[in-house]
C-alpha cells in the first residue's frame, strides 16, 4: 500500500513540474500556478533558510496546516509557545491561501514555507533540515510519508482539532494508504467524544476530547482593535450583510441572489480565493452596483454603491464586527469555513448543508443561532426571519457571545498536553 502510495506522490511530483513549465498557459491568479511555482526549488529554499537563520541552542516546533482556516486554530497555540520563550516555530503550509497572507511578517512566526510535497525523499531532507523537537498537524493532514519519518525517528507528534469522522480516509476501501500514518501520532486532539469512539475502533486510545482552540483565536480577534477607514465609510450607518468564504458557484449564487432582492441592505462579499475571474463572477451576478476594495479609497462615494468586494486575504475574521448576519461559504462542499469568526460577534449565520467534518453547525442549528440552507429560497427565508426582528437578533447575539465562552479555554488544555 505504500509503495501504491508512493507512485501516486512521484507522478503527482512530476505533474507539478510540468505545470510550472507550462504556468505561463494559466492566470497569475490560478492557485494552481502559485502551488506548482512554490514548490520550484523549495528544499533548496528551506535548506538556505533554515542553515543562515537557525539558532541550535533553541528547540523546533513544526505545525503544518492546511490552509489559512486551519491557521485559525494553530495561531492561539503558537502565540503560547512563543511566550514561553523555549522554541523556534516553524509553520507549513500546502494551501497558497495560508502561505501567502503569512509569509511577509509574522512576528510570532520563525520560518514559513510550503510543505515540500510528500515523497519519502522530501520528507526525510525536510525533518533531517527542520529538526524539530515536536511536530503538530491541524485538523485533517495525513502525510504518509511525513508520518512515517516522524515515527522512525521518535518525534512528538500530535494532530490537533480532529474530527474522526466515519466518512474519513482510514474507513473507506483505500484506507489502508493511511492507517498506518496513524501510528507516528503521539496523541490525538479530537473535538468530540465519537471521534475517540472512532479511534477506539482502529485500536487507538491515546486521545483526548480538547475544546476547539478556534473559539481562542476568533475571540482574540474580535477583541482587537482594528479599523479600516473604507470598509467604515461603507458600512457607516448601514445594515450590513457578511459573505465570508464565498467559494464555489453555489455560494456566489445563493449571495447574489440575496443581494438582488435586498437592494436596501448592504453586502460585504469575502472571496475565498481571489483571481480577476472570480470577481468579475461576483460583479457579472449582482444587480446593484459593486466596487472591489482595491478600486476604493478614503475619498470613495458609496452612495450608490450595495456591495462591497473584498479583494485581499486576511480581514475576514475582523470584518464580521461589521455586519448584522453572515453568510459563511464552503458548505456545498467538503470544506465548510469557519463559522465560529462570526459566532463570536453574535451573528446569526447560514451555511450549505454539508458540515459531517465539523462540530460546531450542529451545536449553533441546535442553539438556533446557525441554519444550514441548501437553496437560494431557504437562504431567503432564514434572511426575512431575521431582517427586522431585534428581540429575536438579540437573544441569538446573547446565545452565541454565551457559547464561545464556554467554549474557550481549549489552547491552554493543549499546551499542557504538548509540554
Amino acid at each position: 500500500m505504500n509503495r501504491l502510495y508512493n507512485i501516486i506522490l512521484i507522478n503527482g511530483k512530476v505533474l507539478l513540474s510540468i505545470i510550472a513549465r507550462l504556468s505561463f498557459l494559466l492566470t497569475p491568479e490560478s492557485k494552481l500556478k502559485k502551488f506548482a511555482k512554490g514548490q520550484q526549488g523549495l528544499m533548496k529554499q528551506i535548506q538556505a533558510e533554515m542553515s543562515c537563520r537557525r539558532d541550535y541552542a533553541t528547540p523546533v516546533i513544526w505545525l503544518h496546516a492546511s490552509s489559512l482556516g486551519e491557521y485559525g486554530v494553530a495561531r492561539p497555540i503558537i502565540k503560547h509557545l512563543k511566550q514561553q520563550g523555549k522554541y523556534r516555530i516553524v509553520v507549513t503550509f500546502f494551501s497558497p491561501t495560508g502561505y501567502e497572507a503569512l509569509n511577509v511578517h509574522h512576528p510570532e512566526i520563525d520560518h514559513i514555507f510550503y510543505l515540500p510535497w510528500d515523497t519519502a525523499r522530501n520528507a526525510r531532507t525536510f525533518i533531517e533540515t527542520v529538526h524539530p523537537q515536536k511536530a503538530i498537524f491541524i485538523i485533517s493532514e495525513y502525510w504518509v510519508n511525513y508520518l512515517n519519518e516522524l515515527r522512525v525517528r521518535s518525534i512528538p507528534t500530535f494532530l490537533i482539532s480532529a474530527v474522526i469522522s466515519r466518512n474519513a480516509p482510514f474507513f473507506k476501501w483505500y484506507g489502508g494508504l493511511f492507517r498506518p500514518s496513524l501510528k507516528a501520532f503521539t496523541h490525538f486532539l479530537v473535538l468530540n467524544r465519537q471521534s475517540g469512539e472512532n479511534l477506539k475502533s482502529l485500536g487507538y486510545r491515546n486521545f483526548s476530547v480538547i475544546g476547539d482552540p478556534l473559539f481562542d483565536n476568533a475571540i482574540a480577534v474580535a477583541s482587537t482593535p482594528y479599523q479600516n477607514p473604507i470598509v467604515e465609510k461603507f458600512t457607516y450607518g448601514k445594515e450590513v450583510f457578511i459573505a465570508g468564504s464565498v467559494s464555489d458557484r453555489k455560494d456566489l449564487q445563493l449571495v447574489c441572489h440575496l443581494a438582488n432582492r435586498y437592494r436596501d441592505v448592504r453586502f460585504i462579499i469575502v472571496p475565498h480565493e481571489i483571481s480577476e475571474e472570480v470577481l468579475n463572477d461576483i460583479k457579472f451576478n449582482l444587480d446593484g452596483y459593486a466596487l472591489c476594495y482595491s478600486e476604493c479609497d478614503d475619498n470613495t462615494d458609496f452612495s450608490d454603491t450595495q456591495t462591497l468586494i473584498i479583494d485581499f486575504l486576511g480581514a475576514l475574521a475582523f470584518l464580521y464586527r461589521y455586519g448584522k448576519w453572515a453568510y459563511v461559504g464552503g458548505g456545498f462542499t467538503p470544506y465548510l469555513h469557519s463559522i465560529i469568526e462570526a459566532t463570536v460577534y453574535g451573528l446569526p449565520v447560514a451555511f450549505g448543508p454539508m458540515i459531517q467534518r465539523k462540530v460546531t453547525p450542529n451545536e449553533l442549528i441546535q442553539l438556533g443561532i446557525g441554519r444550514v440552507v441548501r437553496s437560494e429560497k431557504e437562504l431567503e427565508q432564514w434572511f426575512e426571519a431575521l431582517k427586522d426582528a431585534p428581540r429575536q437578533l438579540e437573544r441569538i447575539k446573547s446565545t452565541a457571545l454565551d457559547y464561545s465562552r464556554e467554549n474557550s479555554g481549549a489552547t491552554s488544555n493543549i499546551i499542557q498536553i504538548l509540554a
